[in-house]
C-alpha cells in the first residue's frame, strides 16, 4: 500500500473514533468548552512531543506567506469547526452524525476542483454524488420528526463545509513541520474556544472528564490531522479527502457497536448509497500520458523532455492541469 494512503487512512481511523466518544461527552461539558479542550489537548501534545523531538524550541520554518494560510486553517477547522460539531451533536446521534462527516471530503474535493485547480475525475464525482445523497436520506426528517430536528444535520453539515475550508488551506502550508502545523492549530483553537466558553458562563468540568476529553482531542484530533498533513504533500487535497472518508464508518461502527445506538431504515439506506461513494472513491486510479521537462542528474548527464504514462496524484511537488 502507498504510504501516504496509510497515512490518510491511519488518520481516518483516529478521527472516525473520536466522534462517537465526543457524544458520549458532550451532555457533561457545554459544546464551546469541549470543543476548546479537544483541540487543547491535541495542541499541547503535540507541542511536547514536538519540544522532545528537537530538544527545545525550533522555529516554524514557515514562510510569511504561508503564515495566513495556517491562521486561516485554524480559525475554520479549529474553532468554526469543532464548534458547529458540538452544537449539531446535542440533537443527532453519534451514529449518525458519524455518517454525516462524509460531506467533508465531498466539499473538501469540490473546493480543491473549483478553487485550487486541482483535476476531477468521473469516478470521484459519482462517488461525490452517492456520498451526497446518503446525507440527504440521513437527514430528511421523518413523518414523526419534530420541525427542528434538521437543525442538528445541518450545523454538522457547516462544521464539514468549515473543515474542507481547513483541509484546502492545509494543503497549502503541508510541506511545513507537520507537528508545528498540527499543534499551532491546536494551540490557538483550544485557548480561543476554552476562553470564549469560560467567559459565556462555562466551568470546567472534574479532573477526570477534562483529562479524557484532552485525550480524545490529542488521538482523534492531534495525531490525525499529523497524518493527515503527511498524506496531503503525497496525494493533494482531494485524494486525501477521498480516503478520509472512511473515517465515518468507523465512528458510526463504533457508535453501534460500543455504545448500543438504535438505527432503523434511513440510517442503513444512507450507510448504503455513502458506502458506494466511497468505494468509487478508493478505487479511483489517476492516470494519463503526460510530459516531464528536461531532467538533470547530480552525475555528468541530462535526460531532454520525457513523456510517458504512469499513476500519479497532484502532490506537492506534481500540480498540472487537464
Amino acid at each position: 500500500m502507498n504510504r501516504n494512503v496509510l497515512f490518510a487512512l491511519l488518520a481516518a481511523a483516529l478521527f472516525g473514533a473520536s466522534t462517537p466518544f465526543a457524544k458520549l461527552l458532550v451532555g457533561n461539558t457545554p459544546p464551546v468548552l469541549l470543543a476548546g479542550l479537544l483541540y487543547l489537548g491535541s495542541g499541547l501534545g503535540l507541542t511536547l512531543i514536538r519540544l522532545v523531538r528537537d530538544r527545545g524550541w525550533q522555529p516554524s520554518g514557515l514562510s510569511r506567506a504561508e503564515w495566513p494560510w495556517l491562521l486561516g486553517a485554524i480559525f475554520f477547522g479549529g474553532v468554526a469547526g469543532p464548534v458547529a460539531l458540538m452544537f449539531g451533536l446535542l440533537t443527532t446521534s453519534g451514529s449518525s452524525a458519524s455518517l454525516l462527516l462524509n460531506l467533508e471530503a465531498v466539499l473538501t474535493a469540490a473546493i480543491a476542483w473549483v478553487v485550487f485547480k486541482e483535476n476531477a475525475d468521473k469516478r470521484i464525482v459519482l462517488g461525490m454524488a452517492s456520498i451526497v445523497a446518503g446525507g440527504l436520506v440521513l437527514s430528511w426528517p421523518g413523518h414523526s420528526a419534530r420541525s427542528s430536528d434538521w437543525v442538528g444535520p445541518v450545523l454538522i453539515g457547516v462544521a464539514c463545509l468549515c473543515w474542507a475550508i481547513d483541509n484546502n488551506l492545509t494543503r497549502k502550508v503541508s510541506a511545513s513541520d507537520a507537528l508545528f502545523v498540527a499543534g499551532s492549530k491546536g494551540v490557538v483553537a483550544g485557548l480561543s474556544n476554552s476562553l470564549l466558553a469560560l467567559v459565556l458562563g462555562a466551568t470546567l468540568p472534574g479532573v477526570a472528564t477534562t483529562l479524557a476529553t484532552m485525550g480524545v482531542g490529542l488521538l482523534g484530533y492531534g495525531f490525525s490531522l499529523v497524518l493527515f498533513v503527511l498524506a496531503l504533500r503525497g496525494l493533494g487535497t482531494a485524494r486525501t479527502g477521498a480516503y478520509f472518508s472512511t473515517a465515518p464508518f468507523i465512528g458510526a461502527f463504533i457508535a453501534l457497536a460500543v455504545f448500543g445506538e438504535s438505527t432503523g431504515l434511513q440510517f442503513w439506506m444512507a450507510a448504503l448509497l455513502m458506502g458506494i461513494g466511497v468505494g468509487l472513491h478508493l478505487t479511483e486510479k489517476h492516470e494519463h500520458e503526460h510530459e516531464h521537462g528536461p531532467l538533470e542528474y547530480e552525475h555528468t548527464h541530462t535526460h531532454g523532455k520525457v513523456r510517458h504514462s504512469h499513476a500519479h496524484f497532484p502532490d506537492i511537488h506534481h500540480r498540472h492541469g487537464h
